[in-house]
């Protein structure tokens, strides 16, 4: 029997008792729920829970479940000719999500953000035919429930058979990574971040943290790099951990400027803050 953990949704190893810690949960990043650490089977989770499928963009589908499981992000379909990817993921898989996904052309490769949204990435995998889970090989160690499925690559970027590609950014985790497609928003470009940068509610901001939960703020060289590592790329739009939260246009001019804002409030000065070219 596997267990997921209540608080971030991230599921175990097969076991015939109750898995003891979340290592996870117990990281810095993340935190135990106020009753301790809980425990749930992926099948009582697929009696009193569901996911719903909304578009989000051309080729873009978002898959939230009902009512909010863990952290409470949306796994995103990016459809493309080449092969469908399922970006970030989560805890519940059932037999009508397998159909609406085989409907909208299936999964040829997952790839997923950080640890915070592994879930049951494994479980999403051998329900499409084992396909491949992209990791960045950094944090391996934060991977609760191994398996062949997962490939992971090292280096900055990695590109999918899809055409879409990887980029680590590191930051709020050393192998944090972002995806990005060259053919969405009609050429235009589209990045697909996880919360990392995270965008604000406001939608023309997007900021960055080493723990959202726990309120500790990412230190400048580390934005620094995050926009660095993104700077060779073209995006319009950029998306998200969460349904809605999407800057809509001109993205890469948000990203800077974010970023500007960012570092400004870190070290306040009179002297004005260095221009971030993108």
């Amino acid at each position: 029997m596997t267990y997921l953990c209540v608080t971030c949704g991230t599921q175990f190893p097969d076991t015939d008792r109750l898995p003891e810690r979340c290592p996870i949960c117990e990281d810095e990043r993340q935190f135990v729920g106020i009753h301790g650490q809980q425990w749930i089977t992926l099948e009582k989770l697929q009696q009193t829970h569901r996911n719903t499928f909304f578009q989000e963009g051309e080729g873009i589908w978002g898959i939230q479940t009902v009512p909010d499981f863990g952290i409470g992000q949306r796994a995103v379909l990016v459809r493309s000719p080449k092969g469908n990817v399922l970006w970030d993921c989560i805890s519940l898989i059932n037999r009508d999500t397998v159909a609406l996904v085989t409907a909208l052309g299936g999964i040829s490769a997952i790839a997923i953000s950080h640890p915070h949204y592994y879930t049951s990435m494994v479980e999403w995998s051998r329900a499409f035919g084992g396909v491949p889970v992209y990791l960045h090989a950094d944090d391996r160690e934060w991977v609760q429930r191994s398996d062949g499925c997962i490939r992971f690559w090292h280096g900055e970027t990695q590109t999918l058979e899809s055409g879409l590609t990887l980029i680590r950014v590191g930051g709020h985790f050393p192998g944090f990574q972002v995806l990005h497609s060259a053919e969405a928003e009609n050429g235009q470009g589209a990045l697909f971040t996880g919360d990392q940068p995270q965008v604000c509610p406001d939608r023309r901001y997007v900021s960055f943290m080493y723990s959202y939960p726990n309120f500790i703020p990412l230190d400048g060289a580390s934005v620094r790099r995050i926009i660095a590592a993104m700077e060779p790329f073209r995006f319009a739009k950029l998306y998200g951990a969460w349904r809605n939260l999407v800057v809509q246009g001109n993205a890469k001019e948000v990203l800077r400027r974010s970023a500007e804002r960012y570092i400004r409030a870190l070290n306040p000065s009179p002297r004005p803050v260095a221009k971030i070219n993108l």
